[in-house]
């Protein structure tokens, strides 16, 4: 779009309403029309400044209907310029806010500068931003008012660091709304988990123990009663350690590594929760379990399986497994893991028949929790894709 271009699409008449329209909504309309052309047409260098020139008149305009009509209009533009989009950023709220939660033309030290000096309202718009990175997170976290913090809990794009989830359990730790937000998370610390145990209560309790890597004592002695309507599973909480070692071995030594709870475990595609019991069991290093029970045959699994002191009856349905294990594959899509453990569920149930009532009503409970849970993601990305 050349000058030429713009200039023919401004005649005397739009000229004068830009400059000295006698009311805001006529100047309104001028700048919307430019703006979206400004915003949808590659410019030379001549070109950007000649409309730089024009968003400083819309920018000065003493209308904020005008101001508003060049902040949301250029809202994703990166033609805005920086030092233009900070004095908007200064605005009145309606004028700001589209553009600090939207614009890219904002540097992460701009943003930190904006959260200590602005309103609740506009630091809320910045922690609504489609990214955050971590230091802009943490200062949010750290100073930001409760509207922010809250928007902040809920923004799945927010990079959030151990100091970050720290502040805000600190600061509004009490707070149901942050306290929900942040068990929906993907990922939380386990520290950050064990602290929030104490804190809630009822729904998301029940969430918090189920969704998320407690400490391994603690996820043992819930899972035995030790807090009402605690229903901690042992084969999740397994899923989701960082530290498997730590974690079968504080089994082991509160009696709870059952043969139950590793044939469980297999059954749902936890292999290397399998994998440390066995070893952990027969006193053997977890290498050369590995070995024994993928790469050594028949005969090497059988002796890992003896050593741990697992009864025999339950080798030919433990061997079923391990090889379903080894024929079924991640598809590599949106929550494969999920759609993974089904299936390996689905083939043990096929193939072996003799399963212990309770274990056959543990894996069918199983098997529709991560059915849904594959139907759920498979629907978020079809809309998504829409």
């Amino acid at each position: 779009m050349s000058v030429q271009s713009i200039r023919p699409q401004l005649t005397d008449q739009d000229i004068h309403r830009l400059v000295k329209g006698e009311t805001p909504e006529q100047r309104a309309s001028v700048a919307h029309r430019l703006c979206r052309r400004m915003a949808m047409d590659v410019l030379s260098e001549s070109e950007r400044k000649y409309a730089e020139e024009i968003m400083g008149i819309l920018a000065a305009d003493a209308a904020e209907l005008v101001r508003r009509t060049l902040s949301v209009t250029l809202r994703n533009s990166p033609i805005l310029p920086r030092e233009l989009a900070l004095k908007l950023a200064q605005d009145v709220e309606a004028v700001s806010i589209p553009l600090l939660q939207d614009s890219p033309v904002f540097t992460d030290e701009d943003l930190i500068e904006l959260v200590l000096s602005t309103t609740a309202a506009k630091q809320a718009a910045i922690a609504a931003r489609e990214s955050l990175s971590m230091t802009v997170t943490e200062v949010i976290s750290e100073h930001g008012a409760i509207e922010a913090v809250r928007t902040l809990s809920a923004n799945a794009g927010a990079e959030f660091s151990e100091h970050a989830f720290d502040e805000t359990l600190r600061r509004f730790g009490k707070d149901e709304d942050i306290q929900g937000s942040l068990i929906k998370r993907d990922y939380i610390p386990v520290h950050i988990a064990e602290k929030m145990v104490s804190l809630v209560s009822g729904q998301l309790f029940d969430m918090l123990v189920n969704r998320h890597e407690l400490p391994a004592q603690m996820a043992i002695d819930l899972a035995a009663g030790a807090r009402e309507r605690a229903t901690v599973d042992l084969v999740e909480q397994a899923g989701r350690s960082h530290d498997l070692p730590r974690f079968v071995s504080q089994l082991n030594l509160n009696g709870r590594l059952t043969h139950s709870l590793i044939m469980r475990a297999l059954c749902c595609g936890q292999m290397g929760f399998v994998e440390h019991s066995l070893a952990e069991l027969s006193g053997v290093a977890h290498q050369r379990v590995w070995l024994m029970v993928h790469d050594a045959g028949p005969l090497g699994l059988q002796a890992v399986f003896d050593r741990a002191g697992l009864p025999r009856k339950m080798l030919p349905a433990f061997r079923a497994a391990v090889n379903v294990f080894h024929e079924t594959q991640h598809d590599g899509g949106p929550n494969d893991k999920a759609r993974f453990r089904a299936r390996m569920i689905e083939r043990v149930l096929t193939q072996f028949q003799a399963i212990p009532k309770d274990d056959l009503e543990y894996l069918l409970e199983k098997l529709d929790h991560y059915s849904e849970m594959a139907a759920a993601e498979e629907r978020e990305s079809e809309e998504s894709a829409a």
